[in-house]
């Protein structure tokens, strides 16, 4: 399996588990079980590149303590703020890094792409109000609408807009693509 296959699966498979345990068994049941797929996807994830992404491991830690709130107190507020609070501090990481002259979304994407600094400030601006517009999204929806739309939302419209916009960066991508110089013989 080519690595960003792998990677998706991973990333996707802990959604789906949630999904699934939710249809069938309910909100708590669906959280601890997305608490151990999570860290299953994590463990795999090292196993087979022998590094942990710095999201990966907030995320992880993320769902730990509020799946952990959401399962000791019995409160599915805390599953339901999860998300928010990802989206906001992804939001403000980009946006302080900015403040410091430091790009963060240049250290994640430079082993894909030679951008010059302009299109990778265009990207972090593009991608920290995202990032504000999904908190602030989820925010909307967990406190209007039911838990099982709440659920729905997670999983069958946030990813596909995080799809969605990704594919939507690739023109700035391919446009600002800084060519390679052809290795020497």
């Amino acid at each position: 399996m080519n690595s960003q296959l792998r990677r998706l699966t991973l990333d996707l498979g802990p959604l789906i588990v949630f999904f699934g345990t939710f249809q069938f068994f309910g909100i708590f049941a669906a959280t601890g079980a997305f608490m151990v797929v999570v860290i299953a996807a994590l463990a795999t994830g090292y196993a087979l590149d022998r590094k942990l992404s710095p999201v990966a491991l907030f995320t992880a830690a993320i769902v730990l303590v509020f799946g952990g709130l959401t399962l000791y107190l019995k409160n599915e507020t805390f599953v339901k703020i999860k998300p928010t609070i990802i989206y906001a501090t992804f939001c403000a990481v980009l946006l302080g890094g900015m403040m410091f002259k430091r790009l963060f979304i240049k250290y994640a994407l430079a082993f894909e792409f030679d951008l010059p600094e302009s299109a990778w400030r265009t990207l972090t601006w593009r991608w920290a109000l995202f990032f504000a517009a999904l908190a602030g999204l989820n925010e909307f929806v967990w406190r209007n609408f039911s838990t099982a739309q709440w659920v729905f939302f997670k999983v069958w419209i946030i990813l596909p807009l995080l799809l969605v916009f990704g594919a939507l960066q690739a023109p700035l991508l391919l446009h600002h693509q800084v060519a390679k110089a052809p290795p020497r013989e």
